[in-house]
């Protein structure tokens, strides 16, 4: 005879903790790590803060004899200039946290992939902030770039476009597998926003189709910023409108970012 055995209680399941989507304090935290990191690179550094300044000195002598030139296209590269740099550092800087097995370890941790990008982006904002100052403060005050309005605008415009420049690195850097792929984004990415912005003739003199294509890339909206401090004294409302676009495209590229996130490479 069988003697029948009591039935057993499933074992508990053990779920995680839900994580909110974005913390203040992991995002903080998250942001002192990186720039920890970056305090030991010297080189990552120089080439974020001292770069644009020497791109916009050599340009200033370029066109030495001519220095309306400078004045029509030097304001539209204080934007151009911190878009490119952070682009690349931050595209390589997370690629190198996912290759590493870093970034794998700290999405073990309660840390949600929101508060990791938004951690990347208040590192490299501070950093742009800084990057911004200079080549402003270059630009207008040391080399003599002559614009009508407020420098202040023209640092606002290119700090939102160095932003940018983060996002779109921290966006890209999930589909690169190595650091070589990150660059090789940079012509897919930067260089046809840099042929279509209006820097080398104005976007409503080009092709029909490609005056359309302007229309939606941020950077076109950068320099149109730009150019409209060269020209007004006041805050137009052109301007109000070029720096809501160029930092709303900032804010949905951080959005994509964070949803594409990878812990590692493939």
């Amino acid at each position: 005879m069988t003697t029948p055995t009591a039935p057993t209680a499933p074992a508990p399941t053990l779920t995680p903790a839900p994580t909110r989507p974005l913390s203040l304090s992991r995002t903080t935290a998250t942001a002192i790590r990186v720039l920890r990191q970056l305090s030991h690179d010297p080189r990552t550094i120089a080439l974020l803060m001292l770069i644009p300044c020497v791109m916009l000195f050599l340009l200033r002598y370029v066109f030495d004899g001519s220095p309306r030139t400078f004045d029509n296209i030097g304001a539209s590269l204080l934007g151009v200039f911190p878009l490119i740099t952070m682009f690349l550092v931050t595209s390589i800087a997370t690629l190198r946290e996912r290759t590493s097995g870093t970034l794998e370890r700290l999405l073990a941790m309660p840390l949600g992939k929101g508060d990791l990008i938004a951690g990347y982006a208040l590192a490299f904002g501070a950093l742009a902030i800084v990057q911004s100052a200079l080549a402003t403060g270059l630009a207008v005050w040391f080399l003599g770039l002559d614009v009508t309005g407020s420098p202040w605008l023209l640092l606002l415009v290119a700090l939102l476009d160095a932003l940018l420049g983060t996002a779109l690195g921290l966006f890209v850097s999930a589909f690169a597998a190595s650091e070589f792929q990150a660059v090789q984004f940079m012509p897919a990415v930067i260089f046809p926003q840099l042929l279509l912005c209006g820097l080398f003739t104005p976007r409503d003199n080009m092709h029909p189709a490609l005056e359309a294509v302007s229309d939606v890339l941020p950077m076109s909206y950068a320099v149109d910023g730009m150019n409209e401090v060269l020209r007004h004294t006041d805050m137009t409302t052109a301007f109000v409108r070029d720096a809501l676009i160029v930092a709303g495209c900032a804010l949905l590229v951080l959005t994509l970012g964070a949803a594409t996130l990878k812990r590692r490479t493939a």
